[in-house]
C-alpha cells in the first residue's frame, strides 16, 4: 500500500433542503477541512449525515460545490456531479454495513475488484495488520466482537486509499479502552496519509479526545467553528453551550461592574441570585446568558470559610438522582435551580437528601457569558 502522502484537502459549499422528525431544514453551509481530524457535532436532526451523504455522493446537494485536492466532485454551477464509486471518498457508517456473508478479509477486498488477485491480497493483508485484525482475516462478522468488526469496517474503508474520509459516530457503541485503541490505530494510519476525516458526533469528550477542528452544526447551519478548547470551553452561544454540557443557563441582568477586579455582578432571572461572573463588554442593565457546568459546582452543607471563590449561594437540596456513579443533585437556591454533579463518595459523606440544607459554591471563571 502507498504510505506516500496525499495531503488533499475538502472544500464544501453546499444547500441541500431535509427533512426530519423535527421538520424540514435547509442545509446550508461553507467550509474547508483540512488533512487531520475535523469533528462534525451537533445534536439528533442537526443535518450532519445528510452533509456526509452529500460529500460521499449519496445524495445530490440543491446548490453549491465540493472539491477535494482541488478536483470538483460536484458543482452546480457547472452541471458536474462524480458518481459516489468514483469520488473515492471513504465513509464507515455507525451501523458498518458489513456484509455477513463475507469473511473479513472479502470484506475489505470488496472495493478492490478492479485489481489482479494477488493484488487485492496484498493490499487487504496490509491493512487487516495495520488495523492489528489480521488473524481475524477467515472469520464472518458475527463471529467477532464490536470493536474488531469496527476495525474491519474502517480497514475496508481504507484500503482504496481515499482522498477523505467520513465517519458517522463510528464509536458510538464502543467502551472507552477500545474507542482510544482505534482511534490510535486511525491516527497513526493518516500520518502517512494525510487526509480530511470528518468524524460526526454528539459526545463532548470524542471532541476534545479527537478534534484538531469542530464544526458544531445546528438545524443545517454551521453555528461555531473553531478548535475544540475555544468552541466547547467557552461557548458563545446557548445551543452550543447545551450541546457541551452545560446544565445550568440562566437568564441574566448585568447590576454591576468591578474594572478593578475584573468582574460584574450578575443578577439571575427575576429573583434576587446574584453571580461574580468575568467581565465582559457589557453595561449594567444589560440581559445576557451564564452557563455553568454541573461538576464545576461545589457543595457544602457548613457555610465554607478561606475560599477563593466568590459566590457561596444558600439553597435546598429539591431531588437526588444517582445516574450511573455520578450523582445528580438539583438545588433551590432562592428561586433559582442549579444542577450540581457529585461522586457517590461525597453524596454519603455528606449526607444528602431531599430537604437538606446546603451551600451551592460557584467560582466565577466557571461562569460562561453568552448573548441572549
Amino acid at each position: 500500500m502507498s504510505t506516500q502522502p496525499i495531503s488533499s484537502e475538502l472544500e464544501v459549499r453546499i444547500r441541500k433542503r431535509f427533512h426530519n422528525p423535527e421538520g424540514s431544514f435547509v442545509l446550508n453551509v461553507t467550509f474547508r477541512a483540512l488533512a487531520g481530524f475535523t469533528i462534525l457535532f451537533g445534536a439528533s436532526g442537526a443535518g450532519k449525515t445528510t452533509l456526509l451523504d452529500c460529500i460521499a455522493g449519496l445524495c445530490d446537494p440543491d446548490d453549491g460545490r465540493i472539491a477535494v485536492g482541488g478536483e470538483d466532485l460536484y458543482d452546480a454551477e457547472k452541471k458536474w456531479n462524480v458518481a459516489a464509486w468514483k469520488r473515492r471518498i471513504g465513509y464507515v457508517h455507525q451501523d458498518l454495513a458489513l456484509f455477513p456473508h463475507l469473511t473479513a478479509e472479502e470484506n475489505v477486498e470488496y472495493g478492490l475488484r478492479t485489481l489482479s488477485a494477488p493484488q487485492r491480497t496484498a493490499r487487504s493483508r496490509e491493512i487487516l495488520s495495520a488495523f492489528r485484525i489480521d488473524h481475524l482475516r477467515d472469520r464472518h462478522p458475527a463471529q467477532i466482537s464490536g470493536g474488531e468488526r469496527q476495525r474491519v469496517a474502517l480497514a475496508r474503508a481504507l484500503v482504496t486509499e481515499p482522498r477523505a474520509l467520513l465517519l458517522d459516530e463510528p464509536l458510538a457503541a464502543l467502551d472507552r479502552p477500545t474507542k482510544s485503541s482505534l482511534v490510535g490505530d486511525l491516527r497513526r494510519w493518516n500520518q502517512q496519509h494525510r487526509v480530511p476525516i470528518l468524524f460526526v458526533t454528539h459526545n463532548g469528550e470524542e471532541v476534545f479526545a479527537l478534534g484538531d477542528e469542530v464544526i458544531v452544526l445546528d438545524a443545517g447551519r454551521i453555528v461555531a467553528q473553531g478548535q475544540p478548547h475555544e468552541v466547547m470551553r467557552a461557548p458563545r452561544m446557548e445551543t452550543v453551550a447545551h450541546l457541551s454540557g452545560f446544565e445550568n443557563i440562566f437568564s441574566a441582568t448585568v447590576v454591576a461592574l468591578h474594572e478593578a477586579r475584573g468582574t460584574m455582578t450578575c443578577r439571575l432571572g427575576k429573583q434576587a441570585v446574584e453571580l461574580e461572573t468575568p467581565l465582559v463588554r457589557a453595561e449594567v442593565g444589560s440581559h445576557l446568558r451564564v452557563g455553568v457546568r454541573a461538576g464545576d459546582l461545589l457543595l457544602a452543607t457548613e457555610y465554607p470559610h478561606g475560599l477563593s471563590a466568590r459566590n457561596v449561594l444558600p439553597g435546598t437540596i429539591r431531588q437526588v438522582v444517582q445516574r450511573d456513579v455520578i450523582i445528580s443533585a438539583i438545588v433551590d437556591c432562592g428561586g433559582t435551580e442549579f444542577e450540581v454533579h457529585l461522586t457517590l463518595a461525597a453524596r454519603d459523606a455528606l449526607q444528602l437528601t431531599p430537604g437538606k440544607n446546603v451551600w451551592v459554591v460557584v467560582k466565577t471563571h466557571s461562569c460562561h457569558l453568552m448573548g441572549m
